[in-house]
């Protein structure tokens, strides 16, 4: 049964990537006279790029609205009802509503809705330690974040910055602040920085890292954030050392934002993100969908469950959120945990599983590791890469690559994806027809050199 004066309701929770990607849809399939979409968001910007703050602090981007891909005026030219700085408190599932307060004025209301969307996204890892809130300690998790860490940097005589944590965030925003004329330290709990490679590989960016001017701080656990006697960050503190900081980032990681929709008695996973099923509906749920960041997803190669909060999926969630709620038809199968990076000039780039990856679901395989060039080494600019592979035993299925090189080697990594998601064996890799001219590739790309070396391994093994 509609609710909104004969048409039905469309309520969307979450003004970013997936929240609005699916009330887009919802509203190209359906126009206002037969669906009423209405959409909240908490803070002062819809439809941005988180993923592209580190490059705004870091002055290649160099205003924020060019982060923003659809203001929310836009959005309600396209007769969206969307209300900022409104933030939905409560999700009555059985009552069909949702409970919203105004952030400033504090007044709250019910909406009712006939299709629910919830697009939370995640939240900022912040440690429980003592001076963690204090001046001069940041999250970067949206344009508000970027902008106040932009102001510090501005205001601070000092120029020596600590990243605590090394993954994705944190290797971006290193190369940020070295862009801004910081000397920084990255103080990093595992070993090697980028725990989504294997350890060979996460070694090769620790020295890439440090070749560039960033101190690198292995199996460091950050105990306190020290202060000086006008109450501003002063110093990290681990258990055997203290690094001077004027400013400090956190670049830990997110989790998945559903306080929500574990109050209202939604299906969580494992990682603590909503399960749904392939239509991206909550599983048990007839009129409810989520997507983005706030979900778990299932990995195509392990079979498994998996939280990879990325924009790149929360996009295509929308999209085919937006297209059943519209009436359409349309699933997401999966995913093969794609991801790239770079610090400065160093490219970083992974799909499908690493080593404790594939043990961790029972399969045996080999793994070989090759080195190359991005282009002929006779060309100029020819840059060195390294590249690794794991195959399945005796049947040779690409289970997963990991790329470290300069320019020209992180994109490479999408051959191994389509791979993955083609199930294909390293064997059939090896006679894919893929661009070869001297400025481009070696007469062999490096991923079919590792996919040869890796077909060799499984057959003689």
């Amino acid at each position: 049964m509609s609710i909104a004066g004969g048409r039905e309701r469309l309520v969307v929770i979450g003004g970013d990537a997936a929240g609005m990607s699916a009330a887009s849809q919802a509203r190209r399939l359906r126009g206002p006279g037969e669906l009423e979409i209405v959409a909240f968001e908490r803070g002062h910007f819809t439809s941005f790029s988180a993923c592209g703050i580190p490059y705004w602090v870091g002055g290649q981007v160099p205003e924020r609205d060019r982060l923003i891909a659809r203001t929310a005026d836009e959005h309600r030219a396209r007769d969206i009802d969307l209300r900022m700085r409104t933030e939905v408190t409560e999700v009555d599932v059985a009552g069909q509503r949702v409970r919203a307060r105004d952030v400033d004025s504090g007044a709250e209301y019910w909406t009712p809705y006939d299709k629910l969307v919830i697009a939370t996204g995640a939240r900022p890892v912040r440690p429980d330690l003592p001076g963690v809130d204090a001046p001069g300690v940041h999250g970067v998790q949206t344009l508000d974040d970027g902008q106040a860490l932009l102001d510090t940097l501005a205001g601070t005589p000092g120029r020596r910055a600590v990243v605590v944590g090394a993954g994705y965030i944190g290797v971006e925003m290193a190369e940020a602040l070295i862009r801004r004329g910081f000397e920084v330290t990255v103080v990093n709990r595992g070993r090697e920085p980028m725990s989504t490679l294997d350890p060979d590989m996460g070694r090769l960016v620790h020295r890439a890292m440090e070749g560039l001017g960033i101190t690198m701080v292995g199996d460091a656990e950050v105990t306190e954030v020290l202060t000086g006697r006008d109450g501003r960050v002063r110093a990290v503190a681990t258990r055997d050392a203290e690094f001077p900081a004027d400013v400090v980032i956190l670049g830990i990681g997110v989790r998945p934002e559903t306080a929500l929709a574990r109050a209202a008695g939604l299906p969580l996973g494992a990682h603590g993100g909503l399960l749904t099923d392939l239509a991206m509906r909550v599983r048990g749920q007839e009129n409810v969908w989520a997507g983005g960041d706030c979900v778990e997803v299932l990995n195509l190669v392990s079979g498994q469950q998996q939280y990879v909060p990325l924009g790149t999926h929360a996009n295509k969630h929308g999209q085919v959120i937006g297209t059943n709620a519209g009436g359409g038809y349309a699933t997401f199968p999966g995913v093969v945990g794609t991801a790239v990076s770079k610090v400065c000039d160093l490219e970083i780039a992974r799909t499908g599983l690493r080593e404790k990856d594939a043990r961790r679901v029972g399969l045996r395989f080999e793994t070989v590791t090759i080195e190359s060039t991005s282009r002929a080494g006779y060309y100029p600019g020819a840059a060195p890469m390294t590249v690794k592979m794991l195959a399945e035993t005796r049947t040779g299925r690409l289970l997963g690559v990991q790329i470290v090189g300069r320019e020209g080697a992180g994109k490479r990594v999408d051959i191994a994806a389509v791979a993955l998601t083609a199930r294909m064996t390293v064997e059939e890799m090896t006679a894919l027809d893929l661009g070869y001219a001297p400025p481009f590739s070696p007469v062999w790309d490096p991923v079919l050199v590792a996919a040869r070396k890796a077909a060799s391994k499984v057959r003689s093994g």
